[in-house]
């Protein structure tokens, strides 16, 4: 672009995106005098899924609002909790490379889907769409596909930090312990008899409570991983709120 030229600033959390060079206040930055700000910003490198309210010398814009020649630009992230318009009960897609954090957020209940294997980015942002999810990833570029429902740019490649980010950023309904964390389908008691065929002898002789998938059939008890797991769902609770009790 060697067009009119603004001054961009981009948001503290968004610079992340930008070049080293570009991640200063008020940046100059050539246009086209034809291209939509939302261009325009995408073409600094920041995904407009992470992008709030964009101001122009002070007031709120549009992000197909055509920038004019010496106009201030600030780009604001998304205001935490994130309000999705249109959306039905919140519920997520995440790609290949969150397959942790997508079983984390079905352990505590969230409505979370997931591809074992690489579709491609076309199929998910497809599939995105036709189900009204909240895309998760770690791909600036396929966050960047118009087709998408909705999408959010996971910000850290540590689980643990993943979790926090996701539950802070969209306050989902937290329900531990409803949901498969193989398959995302919904739980159900069950008893020791429904599921005795499916157990190992010393699990059968050493537990009494479980539960199973009404999906997959998966069986489930408080082995030895329980404890692990209730740290994590005791201390999502105790941050984000929800019953922790299963």
């Amino acid at each position: 672009m060697n067009g009119p030229g603004i001054q961009l600033t981009l948001a503290p959390e968004l610079r992340l995106f930008a070049p080293p060079s570009r991640r200063a206040e008020r940046v100059p930055t050539a246009t086209d005098g034809a291209s939509s700000l939302g261009h325009v910003v995408e073409s600094a490198g920041v995904p407009l899924t992470e992008v709030g309210r964009l101001l122009v010398d002070g007031h709120e814009v549009p992000v197909s609002y055509v920038p004019s020649a010496g106009q201030s630009v600030e780009v604001f992230g998304v205001e935490r909790p994130q309000h999705i318009p249109g959306a039905p009960p919140l519920r997520f897609l995440l790609d290949v490379h969150l397959g942790t954090l997508a079983r984390r957020l079905r352990l505590l209940g969230v409505d979370a889907a997931y591809e074992n294997e690489d579709i491609g980015d076309p199929a998910l942002a497809t599939r995105s769409a036709a189900e009204q999810r909240v895309l998760l990833s770690r791909d600036r570029g396929l966050l960047r596909r118009r087709e998408l429902f909705a999408g959010a740019y996971v910000y850290s490649d540590n689980p643990d930090e993943q979790l926090r980010d996701v539950l802070g950023r969209f306050a989902p309904a937290l329900t531990p312990w409803t949901r498969c964390t193989a398959c995302n389908g919904p739980l159900r008691s069950a008893d020791k008899d429904s599921v005795g065929d499916r157990l190992e002898s010393g699990t059968h002789r050493s537990y009494d409570v479980f539960a199973q998938c009404t999906a997959c059939e998966r069986v489930y008890w408080r082995g030895a991983h329980h404890a692990r797991l209730e740290r994590i769902v005791s201390e999502a609770v105790e941050e984000f709120g929800g019953v922790a009790t299963p």
